[in-house]
């Protein structure tokens, strides 16, 4: 199973993740990434600066396999499901 990790992005400084998280897939990647924004916007009160900030998550060999927008975290696809008329 690959390993992921998981740098957070202010600006021009990044905060680098040293140990990853060996995961499933991207997708799970994904998953996680999305759960941890929220928990450090939850947790901080959400600060403006870190609605600027995003998650670059890398592989083992240092690719980029996506990045997250904090901003986008706090987008809930599920409460946009029904339709309004």
């Amino acid at each position: 199973m690959p390993k992921f990790f998981f740098n957070t992005r202010i600006g021009a400084d990044i905060v680098r993740d040293p140990e990853g998280l060996v995961l499933r897939d991207a997708d799970q990647a994904w998953e996680v990434a999305r759960t941890t924004i929220r928990e450090l916007l939850h947790g901080e009160g959400q600060p403006r600066h870190l609605l600027a900030a995003s998650l670059e998550v890398t592989d083992d060999d240092g690719r980029l396999v996506l990045e997250f927008p904090f901003s986008e975290a706090l987008f809930d696809p599920s409460a946009d499901s029904t339709v309004k008329h």
